[in-house]
């Protein structure tokens, strides 16, 4: 069976509850073998970090855009505590999900911008991968990696990207890996899902932002949940259905886009390669 890694899955998403253990374990199932948990404010870090924990999964610590209106300037000091605390806890492989969006209305700009830089240089701070929200905000995500590099790549994933091939190849050369899930599997996605076929293999990761971003088959119109159906929830489960379509794109199997994509994963958020089984590590490219 292919093994996957999910880069990006709210396990701690109140959608998921109680049933959270069983869909875990149906993912596991299906062959994703590692998720990443990101938080996404304060009162999330000690959740997500011991879920990773009982679930063997991975985790990642940040404050995210939708959240920097709620969120404290002391929050960030929180957060710089934190990653200092829990730095030889191998469980911990990144900071995020931090990011910009200017896709929903009413977010203070400038605000976000300050909690998106500060925690850029407390992922170099702390020597750890970055988990990024991009969406509608490519360009100005690029100029704050830019300015917080130092001289050096970054390592870590543009989650959901959506840009351009552009913008693509720019997150790239900074040394990221762009995640694709579940929008990818839309027919008119056609940008998204030229980028997944002609991409580099190195650079793409797969994930599902489950529950969010329910793959085509999951998805439900106004007009259908108007009419009384339900608005499918995504699962990391889904993950195998989702690269399939990737691999569809790419004209390749299945199993070697869950080699490369594990690989990925395992290349930009490197503390993963001592938590996935040995017989779970995808083999060295000849």
């Amino acid at each position: 069976m292919a093994t996957f890694v999910d880069t990006h899955c709210h396990l701690d998403a109140p959608e998921f509850g109680a049933q959270m253990p069983v869909i875990r374990a149906r993912a596991a199932q299906q062959g994703v073998a590692m998720c990443v948990i990101p938080a996404v404010a304060a009162f999330n870090f000690a959740t997500v970090r011991e879920l990773a924990h009982t679930q063997g999964d991975a985790y990642a610590l940040g404050i995210h855009p939708l959240c920097t209106g709620q969120a404290k300037d002391e929050d960030l000091d929180a957060l710089d505590a934190e990653l200092g605390a829990r730095r030889d806890d191998p469980r911990l492989v990144a900071v995020g999900e931090i990011g910009l969006d200017y896709f929903v209305e009413g977010l203070d700009g400038p605000r976000q911008e300050r909690f998106f830089h500060t925690q850029l240089q407390l992922a170099r701070k702390h020597g750890l991968p970055v988990l990024i929200h991009v969406r509608r905000s490519v360009d100005k995500v690029l100029k704050h990696l830019r300015q917080t590099a130092g001289g050096r790549p970054w390592q870590g994933i543009a989650h959901a990207f959506n840009g351009s091939e552009q913008q693509a190849q720019a997150c790239i050369a900074l040394g990221l890996k762009l995640g694709f899930g579940g929008a990818v599997t839309f027919e008119r996605a056609l940008q998204l899902r030229r980028l997944a076929s002609t991409l580099p293999l190195a650079s793409i990761v797969m994930e599902t932002d489950a529950p969010d971003i329910q793959p085509h088959w999951l998805y439900r119109t106004q007009a259908q949940r108007d009419a009384g159906e339900a608005q499918g929830r995504n699962e990391p489960g889904e993950l195998p259905r989702i690269a399939q379509v990737v691999a569809g794109l790419r004209c390749i199997g299945i199993d070697e886009l869950a080699e490369a994509t594990t690989r990925n994963a395992l290349e930009t958020l490197p503390r993963l390669k001592s938590l996935m089984p040995v017989s779970e590590r995808p083999p060295h490219p000849a």
